[in-house]
């Protein structure tokens, strides 16, 4: 199975955004699932459902981290290749669906609240995905 196809099927079981894209990706950092989701179980609605940062941008920014993130403070090259990355990793999402955050992405100018069953979110969680293999 690809890292969308198990995204997908992540989000289709009922787990957030973040946690669908992020624990597509745990195995490969040897993050045990359970504790990836409960890290990334905080972010969907954009961060605890108050529309901000989508998930799927939130998992792609944690993976990115995991993957060329630094670990010297004093490193301030790296880090600045770093935020560079996550920049237009922001960026390139935003081209695509015109924002980065929650309660834009879903039209909507407070909590994020879909009615009960509705999940428009999978073109996000597949996006942010492929993203994510690419990187």
């Amino acid at each position: 199975m690809t890292k969308v196809e198990q995204a997908q099927k992540n989000f289709r079981n009922g787990y957030n955004c973040c946690q669908s894209v992020f624990a597509a990706f745990c195995q490969d950092f040897g993050i045990d699932l359970e504790i990836g989701l409960k890290l990334t179980s905080a972010f969907g609605g954009g961060m605890g459902g108050l529309g901000q940062v989508c998930g799927t941008v939130t998992a792609m920014f944690m993976i990115a981290g995991l993957k060329y993130g630094y670990t010297d403070s004093q490193d301030k090259m790296l880090k600045m290749k770093h935020y560079k990355q996550i920049q237009n990793l922001a960026k390139d999402f935003s081209d695509k669906f015109g924002s980065i955050l929650c309660k834009e992405l879903l039209k909507t100018n407070s909590t994020v609240k879909t009615e009960p069953g509705v999940r428009p979110c999978e073109r996000f969680v597949l996006y942010a995905t492929e993203m994510m293999e690419k990187l």
